[in-house]
């Protein structure tokens, strides 16, 4: 079984970053439009992209106890 590293400075497709907190691709930019998405940066070809330590860092801000 192939095991997966990750690392801290990796960066993160749109459909990864979706994937990952389980939300669709218009969930995501609803959130963005009203600034409560993880931060985004663009690259050459226009696409998107999340640093894994921006994700990491925004999901513990968003975390409450259940």
């Amino acid at each position: 079984m192939k095991k997966t590293v990750i690392r801290s400075n990796e960066k993160l497709t749109l459909a990864e970053v979706c994937a990952e907190i389980k939300i669709s691709r218009s969930t995501f930019y609803e959130w963005r439009a009203k600034g409560i998405a993880p931060p985004c940066y663009k690259i050459g070809n226009g696409e998107l992209r999340v640093s894994r330590d921006d994700l990491d860092r925004w999901w513990e801000e968003r975390k409450v106890d259940a």
